[in-house]
């Protein structure tokens, strides 16, 4: 296979002193909040009464809410590396009250401990303008910047405003993607 080196390439399979073999990326999209690392995960002006765990239940009239005012930064923290490829809110009680809806939304990526006092100063990976179309049940996932979630440890939504209401509320959030390939470093084998 390489001129000069002794002829073509071999592939070991199995048997005793095979090298395991590379990992690969998850193939299909999966919903990636089941992946979530929830001691990790936080939310800065969430009403006590609608937290942040209400966005994963599945019931929208449960969702989360904003405190004292409409500003909320949610941060989540994944188990291990991903690619984000969509998210999708979803509005708040089956769109009963669509001013409470979300509307600017800054997606920030690996950025941790970010409040009220520095979100503003930091450049997000992507900027999402949300409509009552997309925060429908039935309406499809946002689409995020490819090259810019391939290899996401956490993200930070900071929802900057609302369709005018005097706190923001959010349904649910699905997070779609794939898993990313890493090294186990209990396949290795001590050499010596």
């Amino acid at each position: 296979m390489f001129p000069g080196l002794g002829g073509a390439a071999t592939t070991t399979s199995g048997g005793p002193g095979a090298e395991p073999a590379p990992a690969k990326d998850g193939e299909s999209l999966i919903n990636l909040c089941d992946m979530l690392d929830k001691p990790m995960c936080y939310a800065r002006n969430e009403n006590n009464s609608y937290p942040l765990a209400n966005l994963f239940i599945g019931d929208s009239r449960l969702g989360m809410q904003s405190d004292s005012d409409e500003q909320l930064i949610i941060h989540l923290a994944f188990q291990e590396f991903v690619k984000v490829k969509s998210i999708k809110f979803s509005e708040w009680n089956m769109g009963s009250n669509p001013d409470m809806n979300p509307v600017t939304v800054h997606i920030h990526v690996n950025r941790n401990n970010l409040g009220f006092e520095d979100i503003e100063d930091v450049d997000p990976a992507q900027t999402i303008t949300l409509t009552a179309a997309d925060l429908q049940e039935t309406s499809d996932p946002i689409d995020l910047y490819y090259v810019k979630f391939q290899r996401v440890k956490s993200l930070t939504f900071f929802i900057e405003d609302n369709a005018g209401a005097d706190v923001t509320a959010i349904g649910g959030l699905r997070i779609m993607g794939r898993t990313v390939a890493t090294t186990n470093m209990n396949d290795f084998k001590k050499q010596g």
